[in-house]
């Protein structure tokens, strides 16, 4: 007689209260096909970030896409905020979440060249561990980001802030795409947490609100709706 296999726990919503109670985490860690990063792993890349902290300087954590519009942590403060050097892209393959092994769509991520306008969060003193362990439970349970100490530029003068960069070494990088092909992955790909195209509309929109222009997210948002309807 066949044995009854468990299933894997469904992938939830990205809440702060799905990050505490380790439910999120337990959802990716039971898809197939990604490349995890062990407790200790992420521990250990958490505690190198914070080795180097600059001295005597509040944290910012700075995004540029789902994190600008439900970042899932506490934070004192908020700041518009520009990045040089970076740009923002859709270079990450994703198989999970707003996707599927099936049908892989892309997720953003930094690299390098241009500038990247976005949303910096200072957290609080003394609680700077806490919430970065939250958004390491987020961004880095699988490979494909890198934690990096970047400056930004806001009005009030600039700061040091953690961002996530795309990983170039890993096989989720997702180089040479031109903007017809991102859009027909962006476009139909789909998994429990929403699609792909979601994704790039809120992204564009939180933007938009701001007043703050993206022309490579525009000429995809463009696409993908002739493609969506």
């Amino acid at each position: 007689m066949d044995q009854d296999v468990a299933s894997p726990p469904p992938m939830r919503s990205i809440t702060r209260e799905t990050l505490l109670d380790g439910s999120l985490l337990a959802a990716v860690r039971a898809t197939p096909g990604l490349t995890l990063r062990s407790d200790a792993e992420m521990a250990a890349t958490l505690a190198e970030s914070l080795a180097a902290r600059p001295s005597g300087a509040p944290v910012w954590v700075f995004g540029y896409g789902s994190l600008m519009w439900n970042p899932s942590f506490h934070f004192a403060e908020q700041r518009r905020a520009t990045l040089q050097g970076w740009q923002r892209r859709f270079c990450m393959w994703l198989r999970a979440g707003r996707a599927s092994a099936e049908h892989p769509g892309l997720m953003l991520a930094l690299d390098r060249g241009g500038h990247t306008d976005g949303v910096a969060f200072r957290l609080a003193a003394g609680t700077e561990e806490q919430e970065l362990r939250l958004v390491w439970m987020r961004e880095m349970a699988a490979v494909g980001y890198l934690a990096q100490w970047v400056t930004l530029h806001t009005a009030e003068g600039p700061v040091a802030a953690i961002t996530f960069v795309a990983d170039r070494a890993q096989d989720t990088y997702a180089d040479g795409l031109d903007d017809a092909e991102s859009a027909a992955r962006i476009a139909e790909a789909t998994g429990p947490l929403g699609s792909c195209a979601e994704y790039l509309m809120q992204t564009v929109e939180h933007l938009d609100g701001m007043g703050l222009q993206d022309e490579g997210l525009d000429r995809i948002r463009r696409l993908v709706a002739q493609r969506t309807g």
